[in-house]
């Protein structure tokens, strides 16, 4: 068997179920950097429509190595009805906490894929329980959604996708730190980087180890 016959393919079998139900305008919404040491969270909201190919280029963004993102993440922006993209910034992590700035940034992204779109989208399914819902939409909260779900999935794909380039301009902007390797999460080389050199102004302050370590400077 290749490694292929155990990856699962996210299918449209939610969204036509929506759709035959007269929702017409589905948005997927996933987030990327919830957990790094560094940088922003990255939401992203992707609509598609029974019109769109669809391709199995197009899955969690997690399984993926980063020239299958990539190629998947031009599929997607040409092959979907809208798309948005937003990122909230460590500083305002540090302010708003981790769940608020996810929410901010989801809606940062709903709110760009409706100026694309040119019209409300009338549904949201988005990837997760543990996320807070975003206030006017009627919405679905699905655990692995971005496995199983295309539109979810081609929202992972441009999140992380997005925060990915972010962050490898941030390595040449901070060169002390390997961000254009780990992207600001929490490896050996990153952790032993900020012991060594302190922090940057794109560290999440509130988060171990970074907080301690900055309460010592």
């Amino acid at each position: 068997m290749f490694l292929q016959d155990f990856m699962i393919i996210p299918d449209i079998k939610l969204e036509e179920k929506l759709w035959r139900r007269g929702i017409k305008y589905v948005a997927g919404i996933d987030e990327a950097g919830r957990g790094p040491l560094a940088g922003p969270v990255c939401a992203s909201a992707v609509i598609i429509s029974k019109e769109n190919e669809i391709s199995p280029l197009v899955r969690d963004s997690k399984t993926m190595s980063e020239k299958q993102r990539e190629k998947a993440y031009d599929f997607v922006i040409h092959n979907c009805l809208a798309y948005g993209v937003c990122m909230i910034s460590s500083q305002k992590i540090d302010k708003f906490g981790i769940q608020d700035s996810v929410r901010m940034a989801m809606e940062g992204a709903l709110k760009q894929a409706e100026n694309m779109l040119g019209r409300r989208i009338n549904y949201l399914i988005i990837d997760g329980n543990n996320v807070e819902s975003i206030e006017g939409y009627s919405e679905e909260k699905i655990k692995d959604g971005d496995a199983h779900h295309y539109s979810i999935s081609a929202a992972s794909i441009i999140a992380k996708v997005t925060r990915d380039r972010y962050m490898k301009n941030m390595g040449l902007k901070y060169p002390l730190y390997g961000f254009e390797r780990h992207v600001g999460y929490g490896t050996r080389e990153h952790i032993e980087a900020i012991k060594k050199y302190g922090i940057c102004p794109i560290h999440r302050r509130s988060f171990s180890p970074v907080k301690e370590i900055y309460c010592k400077k």
